[in-house]
């Protein structure tokens, strides 16, 4: 199953990076997403829950103990279409438009929104969660290019280290976002010394919010997962081992019907997240 999996090494980011960079320099024209499903489910709180519903977004949690062949649990994955996302620029390209909450007035006129409109928001919003102070236990960055976002990773896990990048894949096109896959495969631990996670965040180009925990165990897999009605997806999985430093209003402790610290939590990385990790010496 591994080799199936999206999973590559720095001469393959580099091809990434090709084609991402592909309408960069359109910048001014691209969408902006009014959400994100990277960076939610790292902040989320009791602010996600309204009443007993919760953002189907958000149900991406699950037990260790249901990391299990035969488990079928309720999951919301979406594919995006990459010609119509946000696209990695260039470092020059990116250092060149500001990227600070000081500068919030210039950086929505330079792409030419109303201060008004969802997409300024979207942009305030992004550039305040990456000026955040880091969570305990907690080293993070937010990568405006696909070089800065090599350059983290490698200061994280090592210069000399041999990097691997993952993340989840559709065998085909979900027909649904959000519906009930089974495990169909025992899930294949990633051994690695160290990760960084990186999460998309909603902005005119690709920006990716990249941290990692380094005093805290995470546990990364590979899990196949099968819908009813035919949909395929490899999914790329962590496990949290101490969750007792977290927001005791996590959403994921009100679906899980946990409390903090008593049970490693998991979760699936959306298809627009990337995982990097330092393989084994």
């Amino acid at each position: 199953m591994g080799s199936g999996f999206a999973s590559c090494c720095i001469f393959l980011s580099v091809l990434l990076l090709a084609f991402m960079l592909g309408q960069g320099r359109n910048v001014r024209r691209h969408h902006v997403e009014e959400g994100s499903t990277g960076l939610n489910y790292l902040r989320q709180a009791s602010s996600s829950i309204d009443g007993d519903r919760i953002d189907p977004s958000g149900k991406i949690f699950f037990k260790m103990e249901d990391l299990k062949v035969g488990k079928t649990m309720a999951i919301y994955l979406t594919n995006k279409d990459p010609s119509t996302s946000p696209h990695l620029l260039s470092r020059e390209e990116a250092n060149s438009i500001p990227f600070s909450s000081a500068k919030i007035a210039q950086i929505i006129d330079f792409f030419r929104f109303s201060k008004d409109s969802h997409q300024a928001k979207a942009i305030e919003y992004t550039i305040k969660q990456c000026e955040l102070e880091p969570l305990e236990d907690e080293l993070r960055f937010c990568a405006t290019s696909l070089e800065s976002m090599l350059d983290y990773a490698s200061s994280l896990l090592g210069k000399k280290a041999q990097l691997q990048v993952f993340t989840t894949t559709f065998v085909e096109n979900p027909t649904v976002p959000f519906q009930n896959y089974t495990i169909l495969a025992v899930p294949e631990r990633i051994r690695s010394r160290k990760m960084v996670a990186c999460h998309t965040l909603p902005y005119p180009y690709a920006v990716f919010y990249c941290h990692n925990t380094p005093k805290s165990e995470t546990r990364l897999f590979k899990v196949l997962l099968g819908a009813e009605n035919g949909d395929r997806v490899r999914a790329l999985a962590a496990c949290h081992m101490d969750t007792s430093r977290w927001d005791v209003d996590h959403v994921s402790f009100q679906l899980l019907k946990i409390k903090p610290g008593s049970s490693p939590v998991c979760h699936v990385f959306p298809p627009d997240n990337l995982v990097w990790v330092a393989l084994p010496a």
